[in-house]
C-alpha cells in the first residue's frame, strides 16, 4: 500500500494535465464550443460593464487560460521528477486557481453547468481537475511553503 501511495501525487498530475492539455486544442484553434463559452461569458461581463473581458484580447480571453492551463501542465509534469517536486506545488496552485475561475463561471453566471450540451461533462471535468489540483497542494504542501517562503525573502530582503 505504501508502494501505491507514493504515486497518487503522480497521478493526479498526470490526470490534470491530461485534461488541461486535452481543451487546449479548443481553446487555441478557436472551436465553436470554446467560441460559445467565451461570448456567453464576455455578453455576461458587458452587462456589467466590463465588455472585452473574456473576448479574444480581453483579460481572460482563451488564449489567456489555454496559456495557464498550459503552463500549469508543465509545472505539474516536470514536478513528476525527483529534484523538480516544487514544481508540480506550483502548477497544482495555478490549476486551482484557473478552475477555481472555471468552476465559479459555470455556476454563477448565464453559462451555467452545460453550456456545450454534453451532460456537463465539461463541469464536471473541471470539478475533478479542481479536487486533483487540491489534494496535490495538500500532499505538496511543504515544497509549496519552500516556495513561497524563498520569495518572500526574495521580495522583502532587498
Amino acid at each position: 500500500m505504501k508502494k501505491f501511495m507514493r504515486y497518487i501525487p503522480h497521478i493526479l498530475a498526470i490526470f490534470a494535465s491530461m485534461i488541461f492539455i486535452d481543451s487546449l486544442r479548443f481553446k487555441f484553434t478557436d472551436h465553436p464550443n470554446t467560441q460559445e463559452i467565451f461570448n456567453r461569458l464576455d455578453v455576461w461581463a458587458g452587462s456589467l460593464g466590463a465588455q472585452g473581458l473574456f473576448a479574444h484580447t480581453g483579460l481572460f480571453s482563451q488564449y489567456v487560460i489555454g496559456s495557464a492551463e498550459l503552463v500549469a501542465s508543465a509545472l505539474l509534469l516536470l514536478g513528476i521528477l525527483p529534484a523538480l517536486r516544487r514544481l508540480q506545488a506550483i502548477g497544482a496552485l495555478i490549476g486551482l486557481g484557473v478552475m477555481s475561475g472555471a468552476i465559479s463561471f459555470h455556476l454563477f453566471t448565464p453559462l451555467g453547468t452545460d453550456p456545450n450540451n454534453d451532460g456537463g461533462l465539461l463541469f464536471v471535468m473541471a470539478v475533478c481537475v479542481w479536487l486533483s489540483c487540491a489534494t496535490l497542494i495538500v500532499w505538496r504542501r511543504k515544497q509549496l511553503a519552500n516556495v513561497l517562503r524563498g520569495i518572500c525573502k526574495a521580495v522583502f530582503s532587498a
